[in-house]
């Protein structure tokens, strides 16, 4: 039955993008009047991101995340078969030089950001930006025939694809590197996330890109994605100005969180609302449990 399914897939993402469009609308139609996919979910993100709105903004919200979402199931679809051509002319680098630089140099770049715009796009067409290895890092999906079929997709134009588990054999191999990283998934250990405030609410942020840029000397940038209409983005980089090995715990986490919040602040519509991103509590012992993290990032990486 996934064969099936994947093969039908690859069948209608051959189609143009005017035409998956029309499909896009009606799935949007259906979305906000038969079936409204995680409503709960969403309105529930939407409420305590954004206390100070009423249910009428929040519905209109709600629409405007649907018409996207719709947009990019869409467009997901079309990225298991759009070509180099099409995607470098709908998914636009505004400053590679800025990276390009750093590579030249043999430098190693962590790309940070979150489900925000159109990241499947962003996946496929890294490695078409760089002359150098590019590496996507993420947890695997729960299903192994369309973990299998979607990341060999990904990575049909030299992206690697790897398991966080195993980032490190992808570190050893010899010359800069671009890691890319998306960080907003709830952690699956609230003891050890990084806590902060996100959106209003306590909220934690998975540590991981902060230990890999500290541990292995990766030059960190956030990268926002920009929907400029449909099926048309704009990737802008920005550095992590201080130094690393200066940086105190939790420096890194903060600056590309606040990255994301503003970015979500300005257009909310285009953040996956949808993902459960507060399943998790913040630990009631949270004062002792932030010490016990600092003491241990400070004895691994040295106190500042």
């Amino acid at each position: 039955m996934n064969r099936l399914l994947f093969g039908f897939l690859l069948l209608l993402s051959r189609l143009p993008l005017f035409i998956l469009y029309r499909l896009s609308d009606l799935f949007y139609l259906v979305l906000i009047s038969v079936f409204p996919y995680r409503q709960k979910v969403i309105v529930g993100n939407l409420k305590k991101s954004f206390p100070d709105i009423d249910s009428k903004q929040i519905r209109l919200l709600r629409n405007k995340f649907y018409r996207h979402f719709a947009d990019l199931v869409i467009e997901g679809i079309k990225n298991l078969t759009i070509s180099k051509a099409e995607l470098n002319s709908r998914f636009i680098f505004k400053n590679p030089d800025l990276v390009q630089g750093l590579i030249a140099k043999n430098k190693s770049i962590m790309l940070i950001s979150g489900h925000y715009g159109n990241w499947e796009w962003m996946i496929t067409s890294l490695a078409l930006q760089f002359n150098t290895k590019v590496v996507g890092i993420g947890m695997p999906l729960t299903n192994s025939f369309w973990d299998l079929a979607l990341n060999k997709r990904r990575s049909r134009f030299g992206l690697q694809v790897v398991h966080s588990g195993n980032y490190k054999e992808s570190l050893n191999q010899e010359g800069s590197k671009v890691f890319l990283v998306l960080s907003d998934q709830s952690p699956s250990n609230s003891e050890n996330a990084y806590w902060t405030r996100f959106l209003n609410q306590p909220t934690g942020v998975l540590f991981g890109a902060e230990f890999m840029a500290h541990e292995n000397d990766l030059i960190p940038f956030f990268f926002s994605i920009n929907k400029i209409k449909r099926g048309q983005y704009e990737v802008e980089m920005f550095s992590y100005e201080a130094d690393i090995s200066n940086s105190k715990y939790g420096s890194i986490t903060e600056w590309h969180t606040r990255q994301l919040e503003e970015l979500i602040q300005q257009k909310p519509e285009f953040w996956l609302w949808s993902h459960k991103r507060w399943k998790r509590e913040a630990p009631t012992n949270l004062v002792q449990l932030r010490k016990k993290q600092e003491e241990r990032f400070n004895k691994r990486f040295g106190s500042v």
